[in-house]
């Protein structure tokens, strides 16, 4: 358990898509008292469970009536997994603003919080306190700009921040829309604007999980095998047919699917006529969550201070010398 410093502490699990950050976290929760924060910019939606391998029962995210923001996972507490629906508005700094409710919340009641996951910028903008420009969303603007393909809307960005094309995932929708948008209302680069907080809130410890090449591809390929025999397709069926295909479906594991259902998920048999067949499809996800994977990488290895383990008795290590400065 934590002890009660100036600052207290914080344990971030981090690393690519795949590499089991997930049975790590719960194995160190278990072991020191803690609780789960979920950092997946995915995993915040409702309903969007098996392509973004939620470790949620399928049975407890598809509640209607379900509002918790917190669910137990092999007896361990998760937070912000199931904040929102796919067609709700939800950035980076709104999920700093609950990621940092549910640490000190954690804190408070002698728990000791493990932020788990692989989107670098939730990670960064909790672990340095990052201050975002405060633009609200343009309707018009937005509608304008998801009508155009990623490759479209990354050439759209470049005109307007070039160093920010070094940073930002450019198959990434929903980050270009955002930035684009605010570039073209503050007239200035998006990623400029970002800037670390007066004062960092909390002591921190990162741990990474570095996979080679064979071992995340083999660990990649079961995974998405796995996502189709749980019943992917009719959860992207499902999904599709409710809301269209909106920003939040835009991303790996759902994107996929949109030749194979082609013209429209409605049609009976939806697939039968499609462009791509299945095994297509699920090689497309297999594919793009490697290159994926390659990309969180490149943003994890920008930071120094993050500890690379190969095995939880490292990782187990480092959380006991960190808790005993």
């Amino acid at each position: 358990m934590p002890r009660q410093n100036k600052k207290l502490k914080l344990v971030v699990i981090l690393g690519p898509t795949a590499s089991g950050k997930s049975e790590l976290a719960v194995k160190l929760a278990k072991k020191f008292s803690g609780e789960i924060i979920s950092a997946d910019s995915r995993q915040v939606y409702k309903g969007m469970d098996i392509g973004t391998a939620k470790a949620v029962p399928a049975k407890l995210t598809q509640n209607k009536n379900a509002k918790q923001t917190q669910n137990i996972i092999q007896g361990v507490p998760h937070h912000l997994i199931n904040v929102v629906f796919p067609n709700q508005e939800f950035n980076v700094a709104i999920y700093k603003k609950l990621a940092i409710k549910a640490i000190k919340d954690i804190q408070k009641r002698g728990k000791l919080p493990f932020l788990v996951g692989g989107t670098g910028l939730y990670i960064k903008a909790v672990v340095d306190n990052i201050e975002f420009p405060k633009v609200p969303p343009q309707k018009q603007l937005r509608e304008d700009l998801e009508k155009k393909s990623a490759k479209e809307l990354f050439q759209i960005y470049k005109k307007l921040d070039q160093e920010g094309t070094k940073l930002i995932e450019k198959n990434n929708k929903r980050r270009l829309i955002r930035a684009i948008e605010v570039c073209k209302v503050t007239g200035q680069s998006f990623w400029q604007q970002r800037k670390k907080g007066a004062k960092l809130l909390f002591d921190v410890l990162q741990v990474g999980i570095k996979l080679g090449k064979k071992k995340l591809r083999k660990e990649a390929t079961k995974r998405v095998q796995g996502m189709f025999k749980l019943g992917l397709e009719n959860e992207v069926k499902k999904l599709v047919k409710k809301y269209g295909w909106i920003p939040s479906l835009q991303t790996i594991g759902y994107q996929e699917w949109k030749d194979y259902f082609y013209p429209s998920p409605l049609k009976k048999g939806g697939g039968a006529d499609g462009k791509i067949n299945k095994n297509e499809v699920k090689n497309l996800i297999i594919q793009h969550t490697l290159q994926f994977a390659r990309r969180q990488m490149t943003w994890f290895k920008r930071d120094k201070r993050i500890h690379w383990i190969k095995n939880y008795q490292e990782a187990e290590k480092f959380t006991k010398k960190f808790l005993l400065k």
